[in-house]
């Protein structure tokens, strides 16, 4: 299994990063990607990867939570390290309208430019969105080109906003909410197309049952998995070897 989203460098991890790797091992889970946030994660991010180089694979992106004032200094320093070192995707980026909409408007030209970038250096992206699909989608359909692909990660959508994203040639990333008896998502996984679907935890954030509320990490990829896997009537072996094969060519990682 490859756990598509994991900000296993955060410090909720500094005291038993091996461990929960080797967790995350012991469950078949054997790549952990990891997604870029701010200026400030660039350093403990880098130094995750290079512990575990085959194991932990990085991305280069700004997240729409830390877009401010100061966006496009913070865009420009993110750009420059895309010469000095190899990432899989550009993300984490996107839209939130959750918590502040007070730089919505740089936050859609941080989201517009980055994707540019992913167009320029032909790399998937990952994309955050929090109560902004609909906008999101919007935009993207701007800047589609047939070239852009990647992930609306975390997804908790509807039906008919899975079937957008996918028509837009684009993977839905299935985690921990896929699991909450109120998250709604047990009537829409049963309809999504599984060539578009990948695994995810989004550690240190939004654990599975049952462990909701505690700290996520890789090794619940499992979890996700299985209950996928209980929706679909599928077996869970089939359930990771389908999107593990998905993430494998969405990231080129083999």
């Amino acid at each position: 299994m490859i756990d598509t989203h994991a900000h296993i460098y955060a410090a909720e991890f500094d005291n038993d990063r091996d461990q929960v790797i080797q967790r995350a091992l012991s469950q078949g889970v054997d790549k952990i990607l990891l997604p870029n946030i701010d200026l400030d994660s660039i350093q403990p991010m880098l130094a995750t990867e290079a512990q575990y180089p085959d194991i932990c694979h990085s991305m280069m992106g700004l997240h729409p939570c830390y877009v401010n004032s100061d966006v496009k200094q913070s865009l420009s320093t993110i750009y420059s390290w895309f010469e000095k070192h190899h990432f899989i995707a550009v993300g984490e980026i996107g839209i939130d309208l959750y918590w502040d909409k007070t730089y919505k408007t740089e936050q859609e030209h941080a989201f517009i430019t980055q994707l540019n970038w992913a167009k320029e250096m032909k790399l998937p992206v990952v994309i955050h969105t929090r109560d902004s699909i609909e906008e999101t989608l919007q935009l993207l359909r701007s800047e589609q080109n047939g070239t852009l692909s990647g992930v609306f990660h975390c997804f908790g959508g509807s039906i008919e906003q899975a079937k957008a994203i996918n028509d837009l040639g684009f993977h839905l990333g299935l985690g921990g909410v896929s699991t909450f008896k109120n998250g709604g998502m047990d009537k829409v996984i049963p309809s999504l197309d599984l060539d578009y679907v990948i695994l995810e935890t989004d550690c240190p954030y939004l654990a599975p049952v049952p462990h909701r509320g505690k700290r996520n990490e890789p090794s619940y990829t499992a979890l996700v998995a299985k209950r996928i896997a209980e929706l679909r009537g599928l077996d869970v072996n089939e359930v990771d070897r389908l999107t593990t094969e998905n993430a494998n060519k969405l990231f080129r990682l083999i």
